[in-house]
């Protein structure tokens, strides 16, 4: 009994933790957040953080109020940009409202994130082109985390929004 309530402890604290610092607002609180959940903070977060605020921007929605589903392809080192996401909107697989696709993404695609709000199933497809790969491998390594971040948030034409019906 003491082990199970120390675990749902841990586990609303840690839950508590996430949430409060998920509403990041500094280019460091991001940063920061983006290491602890991904151990790193390479390029392709602060794309899924960009994803993320600008759906929740578009959709008038509050974190945890989307469904995010994350198509991968084999050009992208690893699904990092669903980290991004995640922690910009607070949707998780724990809760069903992240889930990883088990289609790739078009040809030409690195990677496609369809944001919806819950309510109403309105929704955008964010699409990021693989022609952005070298840009983004080349700022991982020439950049350091806040330069990295910054390059992203600045970076024009780095994903396609369409909306959904």
């Amino acid at each position: 009994m003491i082990r199970s309530g120390a675990r749902l402890f841990a586990l609303a604290f840690l839950l508590g933790a996430i949430s409060a610092t998920a509403r990041a607002e500094t280019p460091e609180e991001w940063i920061a957040l983006g290491a602890r959940v991904h151990g790193d903070f390479g390029t392709f977060i602060p794309v899924g953080i960009r994803i993320g605020l600008d759906a929740l921007q578009r959709l008038s929605a509050k974190p945890r109020e989307v469904s995010v589903v994350y198509y991968d392809s084999d050009k992208a080192p690893c699904a990092c940009v669903a980290d991004g996401v995640a922690i910009a909107t607070i949707a998780s697989p724990g809760q069903r409202t992240l889930m990883m696709a088990t289609e790739k993404p078009p040809v030409g695609a690195m990677a496609v994130v369809v944001v919806r709000k819950k309510q109403s199933e309105e929704g955008f497809r964010y699409t990021l082109a693989d022609s952005w790969l070298p840009k983004l491998a080349e700022w991982n390594r020439t950049l350091n985390a806040r330069g990295r971040y910054d390059a992203v948030m600045q970076a024009e034409g780095l994903f396609e929004v369409t909306g959904l019906k």
